[in-house]
C-alpha cells in the first residue's frame, strides 16, 4: 500500500522561503515519479512540480522561485523548495506519486498525501 506523508508547512511572510517535504512508502513498479500539487481555496488543483528520474516540470507560476529535488534519482523523499513566497502561493499541497504518464496530471495522478497547508500572510 503506498503512503505519502507531507511535512513542512506552516506560515511564512511574503518574500520568504519554506521547504516541503514528501516521504512515501510502498512504491513499487513503475510508479516512481513524485510531484507536488496545489489547491487554495475555490481553485482547481494544480501542478506545483513534478520530478521523473531528474527530469523536471514546473507550474508557470512557480518556474523559477520553487525547486523539487530528492537526494537520488530513486529516492522515495521527495522536497519542494519555495522562495519569494508571495500570498497567492497560499494553498493546501499535496504530495503526489505515480508513473512517469500519470504525474503530470491531476486526473490521472493515483496516489495522494493528505496534504500540508502553507500560508504566505504578513
Amino acid at each position: 500500500q503506498v503512503q505519502l506523508v507531507e511535512s513542512g508547512g506552516g506560515l511564512v511572510q511574503p518574500g520568504g522561503s519554506m521547504r516541503l517535504s514528501c516521504e512515501a512508502s510502498g512504491i513499487v513498479g513503475n510508479n516512481n515519479a513524485m510531484g507536488w500539487y496545489r489547491q487554495a481555496p475555490e481553485r482547481e488543483r494544480e501542478l506545483v512540480a513534478a520530478d521523473h528520474r531528474g527530469s523536471t516540470t514546473y507550474g508557470l507560476s512557480v518556474k523559477g522561485r520553487f525547486t523539487i529535488y530528492r537526494a537520488t534519482a530513486e529516492d522515495t523523499t521527495v522536497y519542494l523548495q519555495m522562495n519569494n513566497l508571495t500570498p497567492d502561493d497560499t494553498a493546501m499541497y499535496y504530495c503526489a506519486a505515480g508513473g512517469r504518464g500519470t504525474i503530470l496530471d491531476v486526473s490521472t495522478v493515483p496516489y495522494w498525501g493528505k496534504g500540508t497547508q502553507v500560508t504566505v500572510s504578513s
